[in-house]
């Protein structure tokens, strides 16, 4: 099927996956009301990939290459260096992170990589024990949409019964390292159990969509308070910078807040946010916006089941709930 986009020359012609919804809520924007009164729910969110991803041990015949900025080392060898940044976010930087959360009380979400909590399943009974959700990020910490179908449908499956064993529930949310697949979605909903993804950066609100007469809900994520931007060359200069965009972001979500409250998601790695002084960065800007109050930190799941009680997809525009999914492409 094509779609004629008001008789310009531009088409958009049906290929695998979802339809692409430019129109969001616009100017109808849902009632928002999160516990109690608060403008901003903020979900801090700490990917826990340390142990899983590519490496010579793991038999990938390659290195990661995202790793602190720097030259790594040609493909053909193995990078020690690199693996001993990942490391260092299992042996100390998830232990310094968790112990501030405790220290403030937040709770947060984990999107885990199976593997890697199998690898240090210390790292689970830790998050139990304070509350956090893991969520799960993928059997590995590898690109789904270098997969086909039934690989990917496979992996998720082990995914979710490996995160099981090691941390005695199975999770209720997904993430894809950086983006979904076309068919990530679409067999996310298939494999049942999950409340929410958040494969999407379109929005500052949770939103429903149709995936085959089913109704799902897409809890956008955000790359802007991200500590990804530490190892980007356009990316924080310092732990300062850091704090400064978090801070900037949450004012002005804050302000809206008071009409409209929105969500802020704060994104963190053990191996980069886990290192004293921007673990100090997160700290001063915890400090901050409990100070502003009328905020409530979050995890994830809590965000999607306060939105699956109090916000039905009827409150939703027409264009977030006609997504599209197709079933006959491969990954």
């Amino acid at each position: 099927m094509t779609m004629d986009n008001g008789g310009v020359g531009l088409t958009e012609i049906d290929v695998p996956g979802p339809h692409r919804d430019l129109i969001g809520y616009r100017s109808n924007i849902p009632q928002v009301y999160w516990p109690g009164g608060a403008r901003v729910a903020i979900n801090i969110v700490l990917n826990y990939e340390e142990g899983s991803e590519y490496s010579y041990p793991l038999g990938d015949g390659r290195n990661e290459s995202l790793a602190e900025s720097g030259r790594g080392m040609p493909s053909e060898y193995r990078d020690l260096r690199v693996e001993s940044v990942y490391e260092y976010g299992s042996r100390a930087g998830v232990w310094r992170l968790m112990r501030l959360f405790d220290r403030y009380g937040i709770k947060v979400t984990f999107f885990a990589t199976a593997l890697a909590l199998e690898r240090n399943p210390d790292v689970c009974r830790g998050a139990k024990e304070s509350g956090h959700e893991i969520a799960a990020h993928g059997w590995r910490w590898t690109e789904p949409w270098l997969l086909d179908r039934r690989e990917e449908q496979r992996q998720i499956q082990l995914a979710i019964e490996s995160i099981e064993r090691t941390c005695g529930e199975r999770p209720r949310g997904w993430y894809s390292r950086y983006g979904p697949s076309v068919n990530t979605r679409e067999l996310v909903v298939e494999a049942g159990g999950f409340r929410y993804d958040a494969d999407a950066y379109n929005d500052d609100l949770p939103y429903f969509v149709n995936v085959h007469g089913a109704q799902h809900l897409v809890v956008p994520y955000t790359l802007i308070y991200n500590d990804i931007r530490y190892v980007l060359p356009e990316g924080f200069a310092s732990p300062q910078d850091f704090f400064e965009t978090c801070k900037a972001g949450f004012n002005y979500l804050w302000e809206e807040g008071a009409d409209n409250p929105r969500m802020m998601s704060i994104g963190l790695h053990p191996r980069w946010a886990g290192h004293p002084p921007r673990t100090a960065a997160l700290r001063d800007f915890i400090e901050y916006a409990l100070g502003k109050g009328d905020v409530w930190f979050a995890r994830r799941l809590d965000i999607a089941e306060h939105w699956w009680t109090f916000h039905g997809a009827s409150e939703q525009p027409r264009s977030a709930q006609n997504e599209k999914q197709t079933v006959d492409g491969e990954g």
